[in-house]
This record gives structure tokens, C-alpha cells and sequence, in this order.
């Protein structure tokens, strides 16, 4: 390193690399197939396709990394030492650096950089710049500007921030690796966006976002009745589909008969029964002109009818008459799906066959997106990331535990990738039965020819199959089927899990696209948990744990407002509440006196109120204050009376001294008051004592009700 003599001058490259020969999957510690070819440090290509172990999200063309697009080529070099130095950071030549990371990197994430610098260094090239001990600072801030506002092709597009951040670190990168270089390097005086990129955003600005609940409601209620109402349908449609395939493979290499094929055209008439559709007549019938009306008739699927490979042009002009009178008669119609069974609507308007007839295309179409279906369903409703879904293989499915009579729990096995060494770690989720069923659908889509261990998504879950999914559902086949419109909105897998968290987390009590029981969906989560303390399930609880912490404060400071707005609880914990709020009132109050620039934003509230939130629990028509347990009703009517959570399942809140009403409960207060008041009235006179015991709970109701209405008036 020590062959500069002046700083900021290029280097001669007499000096080796010292990676020069390296085998580069040995310098990875990645493991190979015996006899498998292997990339050398001097390669223009990096090939990792046969890489044993690489995640199976990772793309064919991700695991190919290539340096020819540089032009110039002492810079092909500097690009081979900073990715190479990237996967070896334990290197002797590597491990020194100051600012070198320590971790290894993803072949997908190296694959996305060398994009990015094979663009910076190019762009360089076209600035007519030659030496790296030329760039300035200028260089490299107009260079992310150009990036961040154009797309590759050079068309401007809108400021993209994600772009810029990640032209920034590679620029910088360079410079963190700069002593590593033997052809060229930065100057040593730049320090490229003051030494660091763009830092993210603060805040809940770098969440994902979760998908907003008008998208996610139509997304998943389609996705649940494609998997559990179409898919079998679908399947039976498949399996014949590959029931006359082998069929037609079977037939012996003779053409039909006169006889023989007015037999099957007399059957298609006294059957009505239209003769399926021919949508590949140029390659099949190349004697038939595409005039001419029987160029539309599937010719083959006649001749197999009568156990025949195929119909000879004699014979077919000698029944040309007969043929187009029975076309005539019956029609021409596409040769799946026919007669499709009748299923209930989405809506539930009555019912609508499953699927119109479909050609060969629209029922791979269709197979496609039921596919996408399964996937979705698992996604949302397990949490998985993408990277986890893609691990998943045929056979994934653990057999059902008996957890009790009459319950079973489900698991789903898969790989944990992020953060775990190349191949990840076995894992296993907890899921409820839904995505139990929709894995069960995605491998029978797949064939039988699937065999153990085959993957079970043969592509990504990206924007490309949710667009074709969205499509699909809006279209005339999903409108038929009463499915609700899916807004044009983006959708990823991370969208998917963070809705999920927020779901659990804000709505516990709550339905999940009218059909799936969030509170059964917390359970297997916490189950899944208890199960793999250190598995992925275990971080996806952590998620819903946070998000359950800030709807607490959110909650807390929603009340407190209302409560300096006159707006009180009701409930037998109600005056503890208030009391609590007032001395809320009395901290703000002596923090003023004693600092007249302290204002009670919501902030400092927040703080103020953190102590009593972390004891909040939502109960589905109440707020439960688990602040002392020996005062929780559920948990002396169990009978425990030191457990750490309130038993909702047994919460009686018009008695539970923790236990408070607000206006957002009245609604289901009204609702059981008028359920109750219609049962009451159906009941004989001969059930008195059934009636007494409703009435009793129906007078409590109305009791609850009016103080709920007192209290916010």
C-alpha cells in the first residue's frame, strides 16, 4: 500500500492485488457442488448459480456478477477489490482497514451495488474523467442528483430517495476501501458527502408502511375465496386437463375414418355439445386457411374422441358439409371450464358458476393467479418475510398436533435468512388454518410431478404477480364472482407483515376481511414464539409488541384529551382513571409554574402517561387497566391470581374495578342490548328461568349503555 509516493497520483498497477488468483467462492466460504466450475479473481463474470446454500429469493441474475461493463479497465479492477473485499472481510488485506465492514455480504445486495458502480464509474468515464484522483466532490453530488431524478435509460423522473441514498453509499464505499486499491483510487483529501451518505429518515418516516385497510380487506377476502371456494374447482380441472394430455400422448400414430369421425360430430350434436376452440391453427393445420371456418375447430381433440392421433385432409373435406352444419348447430367454445359448477358468491348475491370456459392460456392464467392467491394468504396472515415465504418447499406443511379435543395446531416449515449464515437456519412457524390450507393449495398447483423439497414458489411474490392479481380480481371473471375492486395501490411483502403487526396490535378483538379472528391470529404468533424463542416468530411478536406499546400511548393520549375536553370514562375503574388523569393535570401544572416555557404538548404527555399505558388491554368492549393483578376479576374467578395478563376470554367489565367504557364501546353495547331485546321476545312463556337470566343481563347492558352516554354528555 505503500507505493504512492505523492498522494492523490494513480497508481502504476505493478503491484498485485491481493486477491490476485483467488479462488472467489473459497474466499466467501461459499460451498460448491464437486466438479463445479469456479470463478478466479481475474474473471469479468462472477458466477454463483450453483452456490449450495444461496437463498432462494435471490434472482438467476443476481447470482452472476459482472465487471465487463466498465469501461475502463484499471477500474475493473478497483470494482473486483471493493466487491471482493466486501465478501471476505475476514481477508488479511481486508481485516485492517479502519473502515471496512465486518460483516459479509448478500450476493444480491453486492449484485445491486456493482449496478450502481458500474453506472458512477462509467459516468466518470463520460465526464472525461481518467484517473479516480480527479473526482471531486462536485462529481459525486451531481452524479446521485442525476441518479435520483433519472432512470437508467437517461428518461428524468421524479426525485427518488432511495436511489440517491444508495448511489451515495457506494460512492462512499470507495473511499472507505480506498487503501485497499492497487490500479487507482480517490484522492485521499475527498471525503465524498462528508464522509457518510444521506442518513435515513428519523421516525416513522423509515417504517413500511402497511397497506391501507380499503386495499388490504379486497386483497385478502379474494385471496381467501380463490384458495378456499375456486381452488378446488380449479384443481379437478387440472387434473383432467392432465388426464387427456396423457391420453393424447397415448394414441396410436393413425388418422381417423370417415365413419369414425361422423360418429363423434353426430354425438356433439345429439349431446349439444360444442366442439372446442383451435387457438394454435397455423401450427397445427397448416393446410387450412385461416379463412376458412373449420381453421377454428380443434381438429386433434375430434380425432382423439375417437381414439386417434389426427384427421387426414381427405377425409376432412369428405365430411366438410357435415362438420360446418354441426358448427352451426352447436357452436365452438373453449375446451376448459366448461360446465362449471355453481358457487356462492363473494357478496353473498346468490350464486355464479365458477369460472367461464377457458382456453388453454386462460387457465394457466387462472392457475397463476390462484397461485398468487396462496401465497398471499400465507403472507398475510403468517407474517413471514419474502425471503422466508421463498424458503418454504413442497412438504412444508408439519402434520396437525392435537393441542386438545377438538384442537389442532398447524405449523408451516421454512428457513430463516436474514441475519443467519449462507443457507439460513431450519424454522418453524405457528399458523392458523387458513394458511395452513392455502400452503396445502400452493402444492397441489404445482402438480403432481412436485416432488419433496421442490420449492413452493417458483417466483417471486413482487409488484408484477400482485398487478395480475388485482387485475384478475377487478376484472369481468372477479366481478362475476361478486369479489370486491382492489384499489391500484403498491404492494409488498413487507406491507403485508407490517399490516399484519398493526392488525394484531390496534384490533384484538376484531375480524380480519370478514372471515379470520385476529385474536386467533395473536395466539398462534405467541404460540409460535413459545415454541422457537430465537426463531423468526419470535421477531415478528416483537413487532406487534412495539406497535402494541405505541397504540397504548396513542390510546392513553386520545383519552387524556378527551378528558381535558369534559369527555369522562364510565365502568367501575373509571375513577381511578380519571384520578390518574389529574394528576397528570397537576405534574403539567408544576412543571409550568416552575419553567413557564414548558408547554403539554402531546410529547411530554405521552411521557407522563407511559407508566399506566404499558397496562392497557383491549377487550372488545372495554379498556382493561391491568395495573394491579390482584384486583382483576378474570383472575380471581380463575383462580390466578398472579398471572401477568387479564383473561379475556373471561372479562366481565360492568364488575371489574380495572375495567373502564368509552364512547368508541357504545357500539357494541347497543348491538348485544338489541340482540338480547329480539331473543327475549322469541322466548315461550314456559322458559321463565332462561328468561329471567337474559333479562338480568340485558337490564345490565342498557346500564352500561346509559352510563357510557352520561359520561360523554
Amino acid at each position: 500500500m505503500s507505493t504512492i509516493a505523492h498522494p492523490g497520483v494513480p497508481l502504476s498497477g505493478t503491484v498485485p492485488s491481493p486477491f490476485a488468483g483467488a479462488d472467489i467462492c473459497g474466499l466467501a466460504d461459499f460451498v460448491l457442488p464437486i466438479g463445479a466450475a469456479r470463478s478466479v479473481f481475474e474473471d469479468d463474470v462472477w458466477v454463483f448459480t450453483q452456490v449450495i446454500g444461496i437463498p432462494a429469493y435471490v434472482s438467476k441474475c443476481a447470482r452472476r456478477l459482472d465487471f465487463s461493463g466498465i469501461i475502463n479497465e484499471r477500474w475493473k479492477t478497483v470494482a473486483k477489490e471493493y466487491i471482493g473485499a466486501q465478501m471476505a472481510p475476514g481477508h488479511e488485506a481486508v481485516r485492517t482497514l479502519p473502515y471496512a465492514s465486518r460483516t459479509v455480504r448478500v450476493v444480491n445486495g453486492l449484485y445491486a451495488e456493482l449496478l450502481e458502480l458500474v453506472r458512477w464509474l462509467n459516468w466518470l468515464t463520460a465526464q472525461g474523467v481518467t484517473e479516480l484522483g480527479e473526482v471531486t466532490e462536485h462529481h459525486c453530488k451531481s452524479f446521485a442528483q442525476y441518479r435520483a431524478t433519472h432512470r437508467p435509460d437517461g428518461k428524468k423522473t421524479h426525485d427518488r430517495p432511495s436511489i440517491r441514498r444508495a448511489v451515495e453509499l457506494t460512492i462512499t464505499g470507495l473511499a472507505r476501501y480506498s487503501e485497499l486499491f492497487t490500479t487507482d483510487r480517490y484522492h485521499p483529501g475527498l471525503r465524498p458527502f462528508a464522509g457518510q451518505a444521506t442518513s435515513k429518515p428519523s421516525g416513522n418516516a423509515n417504517k413500511t408502511p402497511p397497506v391501507a385497510d380499503p386495499t388490504f380487506q379486497p386483497l385478502l377476502g379474494a385471496a381467501l375465496y380463490l384458495v378456499q371456494t375456486l381452488a378446488p374447482h380449479l384443481l379437478r380441472e387440472l387434473d383432467a386437463k392432465r388426464r387427456y394430455v396423457a391420453h393424447r400422448a397415448s394414441l396410436p400414430a393413425a388418422r381417423i375414418d370417415r365413419g369414425e369421425l361422423e360418429a363423434v360430430i353426430r354425438r356433439h350434436v345429439e349431446e349439444r355439445r360444442p366442439f372446442d376452440r383451435n387457438v394454435t391453427w397455423a401450427k397445427t393445420r397448416k393446410w387450412i386457411s385461416k379463412d376458412d371456418p373449420l381453421g377454428k375447430v380443434n381438429l386433434y381433440a375430434l380425432a382423439a374422441e375417437a381414439g386417434r392421433w389426427e384427421i387426414s385432409p381427405s377425409i376432412l373435406e369428405s365430411v366438410r358439409d357435415v362438420l360446418e352444419k354441426a358448427v352451426d348447430a352447436v357452436g365452438i367454445e373453449e375446451p376448459f371450464c366448461r360446465g362449471a359448477d355453481m358457487v356462492e358468491r363473494a357478496d353473498g348475491q346468490g350464486e355464479a358458476p365458477w369460472s367461464k370456459p377457458l382456453s388453454e392460456r386462460g387457465l394457466r392464467a387462472l392457475t397463476g393467479v390462484v397461485k398468487t392467491a396462496s401465497h398471499v394468504v400465507i403472507v398475510a396472515l403468517s407474517g413471514m418475510r419474502q425471503s422466508e415465504l421463498r424458503e418454504m418447499n413442497v412438504g412444508c406443511r408439519v402434520p396437525p398436533i392435537e393441542a386438545g379435543p377438538g384442537l389442532k395446531r398447524y405449523k408451516l416449515a421454512s428457513r430463516v435468512i436474514k441475519g443467519k449464515p449462507l443457507g439460513g437456519v431450519p424454522d418453524e412457524w405457528v399458523v392458523i388454518w387458513e394458511a395452513y390450507q392455502a400452503a396445502e393449495v400452493a402444492e397441489q398447483l404445482l402438480g403432481p410431478g412436485a416432488e419433496i423439497g421442490d420449492p413452493l414458489l417458483t417466483s417471486p411474490l413482487d409488484n408484477d404477480r400482485f398487478t395480475l392479481f388485482r387485475q384478475w380480481v377487478n376484472g369481468p371473471a372477479g366481478q362475476a364472482l361478486g369479489l370486491a375492486p382492489i384499489p391500484e395501490r403498491q404492494l409488498t411483502t413487507r406491507m403485508l407483515r407490517r399490516t399484519l403487526a398493526l392488525e394484531i396490535a390496534y384490533h384484538p378483538g376484531g375480524l380480519l376481511a370478514a372471515k379470520v379472528q385476529l385474536k386467533h391470529l395473536s395466539v398462534v404468533t405467541t404460540e409460535g414464539y413459545a415454541a422457537r424463542p430465537g426463531g423468526a416468530q419470535a421477531k415478528f411478536l416483537a413487532e406487534v409488541n412495539a406497535e402494541e406499546a405505541e397504540r397504548n400511548k396513542d390510546l392513553m393520549l386520545a383519552e387524556y384529551r378527551r378528558y381535558q375536553q369534559g369527555e369522562m370514562p364510565s365502568g367501575p375503574g373509571a375513577r381511578d382513571l380519571i384520578s390518574f388523569f389529574a394528576s397528570v393535570d397537576g405534574k403539567l401544572a408544576r412543571a409550568t409554574a416552575e419553567d413557564p416555557t414548558v408547554v403539554g404538548s402531546d410529547q411530554e404527555v405521552r411521557a407522563l402517561l407511559t407508566e399506566v399505558a404499558g397496562g392497557l388491554h383491549l377487550g372488545v368492549a372495554n379498556y382493561c387497566w391491568f395495573i394491579d393483578p390482584s384486583k382483576a376479576l378474570c383472575l380471581k374467578l380463575a383462580g390466578t391470581p398472579n398471572a401477568t395478563k387479564p383473561l379475556a376470554g373471561m372479562c366481565d367489565s360492568a364488575r371489574c374495578p380495572q375495567a373502564t367504557h368509552h364512547p368508541c364501546h357504545r357500539p357494541v353495547w347497543a348491538e348485544s342490548v338489541r340482540t338480547k331485546q329480539v331473543f327475549i321476545g322469541s322466548i315461550g312463556r314456559d322458559h321463565k328461568t332462561e328468561k329471567a337470566r337474559l333479562q338480568a343481563d340485558l337490564d345490565r347492558d342498557v346500564q352500561v349503555l346509559a352510563s357510557i352516554d352520561a359520561a360523554a354528555a
